[in-house]
């Protein structure tokens, strides 16, 4: 692999590579656990996980395992034939979830698009076409056109309109809204069970409530976007049990691959008993080595006791997260659960990034003025209090 330097790096970029990131000044070449070191040499302690994406953190051991393994082995056969791990991922999430059936994509934007399509295959099958979809305000589901059109921020959305037709934003948390908005033409209502993007804000059990009434009454199906809240993120297998929801689909993404992407579609039986061969595919999607590394990231989540870790360190988590809002005044409130985490500020929350990151610790910028912290699920006491004085030590320079 050729070494570079940062400027380098950028400059090669500058000229080949599509602008549409905004990067930080940053090379990252090598980590370890929850540490990451720049090409420069600098140490960082990575409390955001490449978004929520690094969940045994980096160059985990028994991961490199797999995965060299399974490169040496078989890499790939396509959806055309039978290969021994998707079944065996999928058996594994349908315990977790509840939900029977899978179907394995690349990311969570595929698993939301597959998600939607899904939801109108099920009432075009019952001889029943409804199309319009019920999301919230504060969404964010994906930049690919189905889960753009339900995601809410008009800074995304805009430059690509127009988008799926029928789609009703209602704001998060107001049930009255919700049911005015559910019909019988509805075919499906999205939500987060903790919007991520939106500012790391967990939907009440009440609202969770009223959307299965609205589904109850209706006959809409649920969809559950888990893609970040799920997997052990919030110290249990998914968030929408916490609240009360029971969804149809699920989709979840980030977390499954330990950064093998990796995204998947969950079904309940109703829903698949109205998909026939060839309503969706994925050339990639669940093949072997996204699939053994999703075995293998299992294999920590529930056999080698990661749920509960994350459980009793997120609450290590909330206590010094706590500490700091109450020490800065710039801190208006703090959200989340397990390791899910959103600093509300009084303020942009832009020069915190940058801030931080002079001082090794990784962290990033949502819903304009929320600081998000995502870090990988094997972060332990000791590493939280060492990021959080780094972020403490930031927060106190602005």
């Amino acid at each position: 692999m050729q070494t570079t330097t940062t400027d380098e790096v950028q400059a090669r970029e500058a000229r080949h590579i599509l602008q549409t990131y905004r990067r930080s000044p940053v090379t990252f070449v090598r980590g370890q656990g929850v540490r990451l070191w720049d090409a420069e040499g600098r140490e960082y302690l990575d409390l955001l996980s490449g978004i929520g994406v690094a969940s045994l953190g980096h160059a985990h051991p028994g991961l490199a395992r797999a995965i060299a393994d399974q490169v040496q082995t078989l890499i790939h056969t396509s959806n055309l034939f039978f290969h021994p791990l998707q079944g065996q991922v999928a058996e594994r999430l349908a315990k977790l979830s509840g939900l029977p059936r899978a179907f394995f994509c690349n990311s969570g934007t595929e698993a939301v698009e597959a998600c939607l399509k899904f939801a109108r295959r099920y009432w075009y099958t019952r001889g029943e076409p409804r199309t319009d979809i019920v999301a919230l305000e504060g969404s964010f589901h994906g930049r690919t056109f189905g889960a753009l059109s339900v995601t809410s921020d008009e800074h995304y959305r805009a430059p690509f309109a127009p988008l799926l037709s029928g789609v009703t934003f209602v704001p998060a948390n107001d049930a009255k809204a919700l049911a005015a908005a559910v019909t019988k033409s509805t075919a499906a209502i999205i939500a987060e069970p903790i919007q991520g993007e939106g500012g790391v804000r967990p939907l009440a059990p009440s609202f969770a409530a009223a959307i299965m009434e609205a589904s109850a009454r209706t006959g809409a199906l649920v969809i559950a976007d888990e893609v970040q809240s799920g997997l052990g993120r919030t110290g249990r297998p998914f968030y929408f049990t916490q609240i009360g929801l029971a969804p149809h689909l699920i989709s979840i993404g980030k977390a499954l691959g330990s950064g093998v992407p990796v995204g998947a579609a969950l079904v309940s039986q109703q829903v698949a008993d109205t998909i026939a061969f060839g309503d969706h595919g994925s050339t990639y999607g669940g093949n072997l080595l996204a699939c053994r590394a999703a075995l293998c990231f299992l294999d920590e989540l529930v056999g080698g006791g990661l749920i509960a870790h994350v459980g009793r360190v997120g609450r290590h988590m909330e206590q010094r997260l706590k500490a700091l809002a109450a020490k800065h005044a710039m801190v208006q409130e703090v959200r989340g659960v397990g390791l899910i985490w959103g600093l509300q500020l009084t303020r942009d929350a832009a020069p915190v990034v940058p801030a931080a990151l002079a001082r090794g610790v990784i962290v990033n910028r949502t819903a304009e003025t929320v600081v998000r912290l995502l870090p990988p699920l094997v972060i332990t006491e000791t590493e939280i209090d060492e990021g959080l004085s780094r972020l403490d030590a930031a927060l106190g320079e602005l």
